[in-house]
């Protein structure tokens, strides 16, 4: 009986199996590519790589279509990874697929990580967001399951509760939302119920009012003013630290307040004494 000889080659035995139609058999122009120096033979070649291998790339773009991107720009950011992967490949290494796809699909999840967040969010906070979407979507998924607690979240991921917690917040902080916008029907603008007036300003409006008064007191008075309001002494001990009595010292005040509140309401204090 005839023994069939197969006439597949050494080299074609040890290349690895193609696992996608999107992954030419490229090695021999790789090798080529390796040996080139700079110039436009290298740069033609390159360019020739990186079409064949674009669908690839493009392949990997689709993984992350549900994810809130446009995939026209997906594809662009798969293909500025590609190009990255061809110029750092090292042929020696082993198959240009094994290589590429890391580097695309990191390529991608780091353009999600610094460039489709509305707010710059610590990468903590979104590697924390993402484990807990992915933990969410798993138990979710499981037949029977209820909406998944914190609790059961953090012993699935084996996260603290507090960084369950603020792994969720993010979720709901992807994209920020219009101060504009209509959270309810009938309910009016968002900044429409925030902020509210702050009666620090009024505070501030008082304080430096009084900053005309206060510098034309005698160092004595500053003295009483500083003692009574700011150290919270009561008149008696006022009294007794400047060794004079506490009904003097109880005029004293209000002369003082007097005088100060009556410049700070007088636009003219200033003109006069001028």
């Amino acid at each position: 009986m005839p023994i069939h000889r197969s006439n597949t080659s050494s080299a074609e035995a040890a290349r690895p199996r193609r696992t996608h139609d999107d992954t030419p058999e490229t090695e021999a122009r790789f090798a080529r590519l390796d040996e080139l120096p700079d110039g436009p033979e290298r740069d033609a070649l390159r360019a020739e790589l990186t079409t064949a291998w674009l669908p690839m790339a493009h392949r990997i773009a689709g993984r992350f279509r549900d994810r809130g991107e446009d995939v026209a720009d997906l594809r662009q950011v798969a293909a500025l990874g590609l190009v990255k992967a061809i110029d750092r490949y090292d042929p020696a290494r082993g198959a240009f697929e094994s290589y590429a796809v890391p580097t695309v699909t990191g390529e991608i999840k780091r353009h999600f990580r610094d460039r489709t967040w509305a707010l710059r969010v610590p990468r903590r906070v979104q590697e924390l967001r993402n484990q807990v979407r992915v933990a969410r979507r798993d138990l979710t998924e499981r037949p029977g399951s209820a909406t998944p607690t914190v609790a059961g979240i953090a012993g699935h991921t084996g996260l603290t509760e507090e960084e369950v917690t603020t792994g969720l917040e993010a979720l709901d902080s992807y994209r920020t939302l219009s101060l504009d916008a209509e959270p309810a029907a009938d309910s009016g603008a968002l900044t429409d119920t925030l902020g509210a007036t702050d009666p620090a300003y009024a505070v501030v409006v008082d304080r430096e009012a009084a900053k005309r008064g206060l510098r034309r007191l005698s160092d004595r008075d500053r003295d009483i003013l500083y003692l009574r309001f700011f150290e919270d002494l009561s008149q008696s001990r006022i009294a007794a630290r400047l060794g004079i009595s506490q009904m003097h010292v109880s005029r004293l005040l209000h002369h003082i307040c007097t005088r100060v509140r009556a410049e700070a309401q007088d636009p003219d204090a200033d003109r006069r004494a001028g």
